[in-house]
């Protein structure tokens, strides 16, 4: 049961709404309505969250693209992986 004044939270990974009660409605509602019954006190580092994770999430492959096929895999790990000019690089020779 909830009174007015009351804080509820929602979360919706990875952030945590909190709404606070303005009023109960008698019956159900048009959505358009829901703002005069409620308003959002989630806190800004939250949203902080929120909008990181829309960063991020455009950053990775093309929406409807799938999978990344081999070839494109093999390029990503080729690219990811340390190169190195010399492989009979010896430790000791660099610090001398």
């Amino acid at each position: 049961m909830v009174k007015v004044g009351d804080v509820v939270q929602v979360r919706k990974n990875p952030v945590l709404f909190s709404f606070k009660i303005l009023a109960i409605p008698k019956s159900r509602m048009n959505a358009k309505l829901v703002p005069e019954f409620m308003e959002n006190v989630t806190t800004p580092d939250q949203l902080e969250l929120l909008e990181l994770g829309k960063i991020a999430a455009q950053s990775g492959r093309a929406r409807g693209t799938g999978r990344p096929t081999k070839k494109e895999r093999r390029e990503m790990e080729e690219f990811f992986e340390p190169y190195f000019l010399d492989s009979d690089f010896d430790d000791d020779d660099f610090y001398e």
